[in-house]
């Protein structure tokens, strides 16, 4: 039966406690998990295998007591990473945590006491009875600590046994299936056929199979025939366009700059082309990210690497800043906030001011990590906002223009004088005339009567020199740039810790180096050339970041993956690894999916293919009310996650139904039409969006114009990021202007009309041959009876009682069509 409204009702979003706790009568109790393993003759082994710190308690400890009692405040004379200081008495006389007894551990005495001013925490709600239980169970078995999973090495664990070795296909199933048999819980089987073609499509590629594709695909179906659609699917351009979206998220990828102007950044879109490119040619992992770090100072420094080297100019960037300074340390802190968070999975930004509040970073982490970007320029000046930003791609050609635009302005100059002393002696009606668009006419009429003969000679013969000079310079080939770092201080300036965060307040010098927390070091940088192209610092950090030793690159990109194919990542919190970053629900996995990355030399369409071909992956979606009450967030993958498409499978997907998809890859962005309203909402209302032809805003969506101040109606309605800063993972809402935007949109109101169109082409005029269609179009599967009958009624309903006439019933049909939840959601 066709839905009543085209949305669901959303679930419960799951919501982060915060609070800033007050200092209380000091004994606040938290234990922190930074270094190393309590170890205590009294503790009692047992515990090990009930509870699993990293998993239950940490994140309870974090969440509730780290505010007091972190590295940045020591409420009650102890910090939660000194072991010593919470097994010795606290300010108060009381000890803090007694391993073994919890019944002399002035902790629970607190988090349970009745008493307000006395009871921890000391703000929020207090403590759920099932909380305490645990941390009182804990205690009691030696209130053991364990090191916090994302900061000790990658350790290929084995797969585990399992009791059910049918249903694994391969290793991910095998860590997946141990966890529910140890709770009794029986995975979902795998989907139907029709629905696991229309998941892959949509997964891949980010369009839905045409009725046709679905059709030949599902029949005669196999895991032969499985595995090949996969490996079809990502051969396909289509995989890189859908995949682009991911990483552009992640580096807030944007063709403007935002502020008052906006202004655009030149061939930013040739970026994103690269991203594109690189993930179809499924270039290796480590690659893809030192040409974006560091594609100028490589040994074999391509098109591409120079193109990669973008990345450090998509950030916001103020024309006109109040404070000078302070913009350039905001620009560099948005690249290491980036390239701490898009790459390591690490909150380093929290450490500009201060040393971090929770993870063992420090504020000298930052400013070392900034030292190896100091080479870095602003993007531009108000006065040239291209040298610094633009790279050309050859450079041979790049000198001859240079050399010829630098002799065609010394002959206008020449020119232009010479013309000057002869106006000036002129009659005012002629004067007057050359200040306007008669000039040249003038100059052709009267220069003779007003220079002498030698000058008038030289001004020819000026005119002849810069003929040849303008013929040779559109001889040359076309000079090629990209959005880039274009100029970079070769020799970068010192760099301090700044006081507070404030660039006018400069601390200690340091150089660049790593944070201690991945192991610490300082860069080895090559020998500088003689003069040198470049400081060789980034070099050093990319190379450092993708060595196989650095066990954060490659646990955060396979988590970025599996999050992308399942609606939420082993790590829920794919930017926030560090301790108040939601612990892995399968933390042996995400180690196992990093060394297989490791093992298969970076290249992730291997991940991809591992991922897919699961049977995890393969799972139907069906709700068990039985599984759900032992696992109500699907937290042990016993089924697979019903998820809303994405602002851009939503337009794309529109656009093939309709059948008006333009499949060009790469190129210029396009703008979409925009209404008077919608344009008069950016930063300078009218000004910095063109005009496409219609079959170029029929492009994927990944092709449109990213404009900071001017987000597109359709995208923004259904959750596309916020492009200042990096986007871990989409929002998924439901919200009413999702649905008035599909129902009302003049775009919507078009594809309408055009699914309208291409039904009647196909079956004709009869009504119920074109509701057929119609559903057949938009879900991909053979249209139920019912739902025919349904489309039909609407179509005569519509037009006995609303008086419309044929034509606009039957595009309200083809509407209703594209509202359906088997269209906008994947299964």
């Amino acid at each position: 039966m066709l839905p009543e409204r085209p949305f669901p009702p959303s679930s419960p979003a799951t919501k982060r406690l915060s609070m800033s706790i007050r200092s209380c009568f000091s004994v606040v109790l938290s234990v922190h998990c930074l270094l190393g393993v309590l170890t205590d003759a009294s503790a009692q082994r047992g515990w090990a295998q009930e509870i699993d710190f990293n998993q239950e308690i940490q994140p309870l400890l974090a969440r509730r007591c780290y505010a007091c009692h972190g590295p940045d405040q020591q409420e009650g004379g102890f910090r939660m990473d000194d072991r010593d200081s919470l097994l010795r008495e606290a300010d108060t006389g009381e000890v803090p945590i007694v391993p073994g007894e919890p019944e002399r551990s002035e902790m629970i005495r607190r988090v349970r006491s009745a008493e307000e001013w006395e009871r921890m925490p000391p703000e929020g709600e207090p403590l759920k009875p099932e909380e305490i239980a645990l941390l009182e169970k804990w205690i009691a078995g030696g209130a053991e600590f364990a090191p916090h999973w994302a900061f000790q090495p990658i350790r290929q664990p084995p797969a585990p046994q399992v009791v059910n070795e049918a249903w694994a296909t391969n290793a991910i199933d095998r860590f997946i299936l141990a966890r529910l048999e140890e709770k009794g819980l029986v995975p979902n089987p795998v989907a139907p056929p029709e629905v696991l073609v229309r998941r892959v499509f949509l997964d891949i590629t980010g369009l839905p199979p045409s009725p046709e594709e679905l059709q030949d695909w599902t029949r005669d179906w196999s895991d032969e025939k499985y595995e090949r659609l996969v490996d079809s699917l990502l051969s396909s351009a289509a995989f890189g366009e859908h995949w682009s979206r991911m990483w552009l998220d992640v580096v807030r990828y944007a063709e403007t700059n935002s502020f008052e102007r906006d202004g655009v950044k030149p061939n930013a879109w040739k970026y994103r082309d690269y991203v594109i490119r690189s993930f179809n040619q499924d270039k290796p992992y480590d690659r893809f990210l030192q040409e974006q770090l560091a594609g100028d100072e490589l040994d074999d420094i391509t098109a591409d690497s120079l193109t990669a080297t973008g990345f450090y100019r998509l950030g916001t960037w103020d024309d006109e800043p109040a404070d000078p300074l302070q913009a350039e340390f905001d620009g560099y802190d948005d690249i290491v906030t980036t390239i701490s968070q898009a790459m390591l999975g690490l909150t380093l930004n929290c450490a500009r001011c201060h040393d971090h509040k929770i993870d063992p970073l420090t504020q000298r982490d930052y400013y070392s990590m900034l030292a190896c970007v100091r080479d870095v320029t602003p993007y531009g000046t108000r006065s040239d906002q291209r040298t610094n930003n633009q790279v050309d791609l050859n450079p041979d050609v790049a000198r001859q223009h240079e050399r010829l635009e630098k002799r065609r302005k010394h002959l206008q100059r020449r020119m232009h004088q010479i013309e000057q002393e002869a106006i000036v002696k002129m009659p005012a009606p002629d004067q007057r005339a050359t200040e306007g668009p008669e000039r040249q006419q003038v100059l052709d009429a009267k220069l003779r009567l007003y220079t002498d003969e030698a000058t008038f000679a030289e001004y020819n013969q000026l005119k002849v020199q810069l003929a040849e000079v303008i013929a040779e310079q559109q001889s040359l080939p076309p000079r090629e740039t990209v959005l880039g770092l274009g100029v970079v201080d070769k020799v970068p300036k010192p760099t301090y810790v700044l006081l507070r965060g404030s660039p006018h307040a400069p601390g200690e010098e340091v150089q660049p180096a790593f944070p201690e927390l991945l192991g610490g070091g300082s860069p080895v940088v090559p020998p500088a050339d003689a003069p040198p192209r470049s400081s060789g610092r980034r070099r050093a950090l990319a190379e450092w970041i993708t060595d196989d030793a650095n066990w954060m690159t490659p646990r955060v990109i396979v988590n970025r993956l599996w999050l992308h194919y399942f609606g939420r990542g082993i790590v829920r919190s794919p930017n926030n690894f560090g301790l108040m970053g939601d612990p892995p629900t399968h933390p042996q996995l995400i180690d196992y999916l990093a060394t297989e990355l490791l093992r298969g030399d970076w290249h992730l369409k291997r991940i991809h293919r591992m991922i897919l071909l699961s049977t995890t992956y393969r799972m139907a979606s069906d709700y068990r009310a039985e599984a759900a009450e032992v696992d109500p967030q699907n937290n042990l993958f016993w089924r697979q996650n019903l998820r809303r498409l994405s602002a851009e499978q939503i337009r794309d997907g529109v656009l093939k139904i309709t059948g008006q998809l333009n499949r060009q890859v790469g190129g210029p962005s396009m703008y979409p039409l925009l209404s008077a309203e919608v344009l008069a909402s950016q930063s300078r209302p009218g000004s910095g969006w063109g005009n496409s032809s219609p079959a170029e805003q029929a492009r994927r969506s990944v092709y449109i114009h990213v404009k900071r101040s001017l987000p597109i109606p359709l995208l923004q309605a259904f959750d596309f990021p916020e492009t200042d800063i990096s986007c871990e993972a989409r929002f998924l809402t439901t919200q009413p202007g999702q649905a008035l935007t599909m129902l009302n949109s003049q775009w919507m109101q078009q594809q309408a009309a055009a699914l309208q169109q291409r039904v009647r082409r196909e079956v004709g005029p009869e009504l119920r041959a074109q509701a057929q269609r119609c559903l057949e179009l938009v879900t991909g599967l053979p249209a139920d009876p019912t739902d025919v009958e349904e489309l039909v009624s609407l179509v005569i309903r519509l037009r006995e009682k609303h008086h419309l006439n044929v034509e606009e019933a039957r595009r309200a049909m083809c509407l209703v069509a594209l509202n359906l939840n088997s269209f906008l959601y994947v299964d």
